[in-house]
């Protein structure tokens, strides 16, 4: 077999793979991608601990949900590893805070009720991908 006939088959076979994955699995694999370029952003399946990190992802959610009477606003921050919420205190509105809106957060990661969560969080707002 040359080894044109055997780049096809590779080339046949990774877009058989490609097209039987879920759609879910393939836009992780491309958010992964993207974010492996930044360097100094942790995976956030990586972060454990009392510790502060610097991840990037895309957000998810956006919503207002009250905590001890005082308003909050909650982001799910996902880059295709796992996720975490991102709690803006004393907060209802942040103005470049939207769904499918990619960012850099920095702060202290804990563990509530099972999830990752980083308050108050120093963020960036990045640009769309693909501009």
């Amino acid at each position: 077999m040359s080894s044109q006939e055997s780049q096809r088959q590779r080339g046949l076979r990774g877009f058989f793979q490609r097209l039987a994955a879920g759609k879910a699995e393939l836009e992780a694999d491309e958010l992964r991608q993207e974010l492996d370029r930044q360097e100094d952003a942790t995976p956030i399946v990586a972060c454990a601990g009392r510790r502060r990190f610097l991840v990037t992802g895309t957000l998810r959610t956006v919503t207002l949900r009250p905590r001890g009477g005082a308003p909050a606003l909650e982001a799910e921050l996902y880059d295709g590893s796992d996720v975490i919420d991102l709690i803006w205190l004393g907060r209802r509105k942040i103005a470049g805070i939207e769904p499918g809106r990619m960012l850099t957060a920095e702060g202290l990661v804990s563990v509530q009720d099972g999830r990752k969560v980083m308050f108050n969080p120093r963020y960036e707002l990045r640009p769309a991908s693909g501009t």
